[in-house]
């Protein structure tokens, strides 16, 4: 199990084939994601690899998150995330991962925070087909109905689909497939939506439904301090 990355959703475009058609992608744009810190099994009871990008102003962070970049031996960094990697799929502390991290054909899982649609009702939140136009129905065409029983329960059960806070949530979508990239941009373009709003983070992984492939570099393709490559397929 390999570390993921972190990316901008920067907006959706298409690619177009050899035989004229084309593609509906949505462009990531990922910045230099960073190794922070690691968890280990004998510390943490986990291994995982914490991972961090873009970068932050010293005096705009805390003392004890300035003390941990400190420790690790980086700069300040905005974001940060934990990815959940096997023994033999950890990185050194202070590398970079690169774009060719991810290869074209690849299948990822791709996880965002949708757009949040503040308060709505039953027939925009949960696709309800609402009450009837005529027949005696006023007042109540978009209302979403009976909410239980009478006596017995005597209560609304939980989970009943009723109006309320729509959006902001995680969301994942599996087994999107990897298009291209541009290593010098910066880009990965994903077949398919991503969750969430334009220049919103998401977090790009290996599918976990779909088998990675013999040409995806492991444990990645990282740079070390010293920019020398050192993944290997």
């Amino acid at each position: 199990m390999r570390c993921g990355m972190i990316a901008r959703k920067l907006g959706m475009s298409r690619i177009f084939t050899e035989d004229g058609g084309h593609v509906p992608v949505t462009v990531l744009e990922v910045g230099a994601n960073r190794v922070v810190a690691r968890r280990s099994v004998e510390r943490d009871g986990y291994t995982a690899l914490q991972i961090g990008t873009e970068e932050a102003k010293a005096r705009h962070l805390n003392r004890p998150r300035r003390g941990h970049f400190a420790a690790a031996g980086t700069e300040p960094l905005r974001k940060l995330v934990e990815f959940r990697v096997s023994d033999e799929a950890m990185l050194p502390v202070g590398a970079t991962l690169l774009v060719d991290h991810f290869v074209p054909g690849q299948k990822v899982d791709v996880t965002g925070v949708t757009r949040g649609r503040g308060f709505a009702g039953a027939m925009k939140r949960h696709n309800f087909g609402g009450m009837r136009a005529t027949h005696g129905v006023s007042v109540s065409h978009r209302a979403h109905g009976s909410t239980g029983n009478s006596q017995d329960p005597g209560r609304v059960w939980k989970g009943k689909k009723m109006a309320g806070h729509m959006g902001d949530v995680k969301v994942t979508v599996q087994n999107l497939e990897v298009v291209s990239t541009d290593a010098g941009k910066g880009l990965i373009m994903v077949k398919g939506a991503v969750p969430g709003a334009p220049s919103g983070w998401v977090l790009i992984r290996d599918a976990v439904k779909a088998p990675p492939g013999d040409d995806v570099p492991f444990p990645g393709a990282f740079a070390s301090d010293d920019d020398q490559p050192d993944g290997t397929s």
